[in-house]
């Protein structure tokens, strides 16, 4: 899979719709992958081996550790970014 590749879409469990795997990868804090994204994409390619090879060992090691934020902040967040990607 190339990196930036757009065409698999799957269901998000946080936000109830479908997004593409490229949302997945900058949706995190810090326009990093979702916390989630593990366990999202394994099932459809080895998204373990992809984040390897192109994430830092360091960002890999942190996505690794992440756990989520309650979900009252989770929303919030998601609602701001949601306001600066319509601005």
């Amino acid at each position: 899979m190339e990196k930036g590749q757009n065409s698999m879409v799957r269901r998000c469990p946080r936000l109830g719709n479908s997004v593409p795997f490229d949302y997945c990868e900058i949706c995190g804090d810090e326009q990093q992958p979702c916390f989630k994204i593990l366990d999202c994409w394994w099932e459809h390619f080895d998204v373990v081996q992809y984040l390897k090879d192109n994430l830092t060992e360091d960002q890999f090691n942190h996505l690794l550790q992440a756990r989520p934020k309650p979900k009252v902040s989770s929303l919030i967040e998601l609602i701001e970014q949601a306001r600066k990607r319509n601005s």
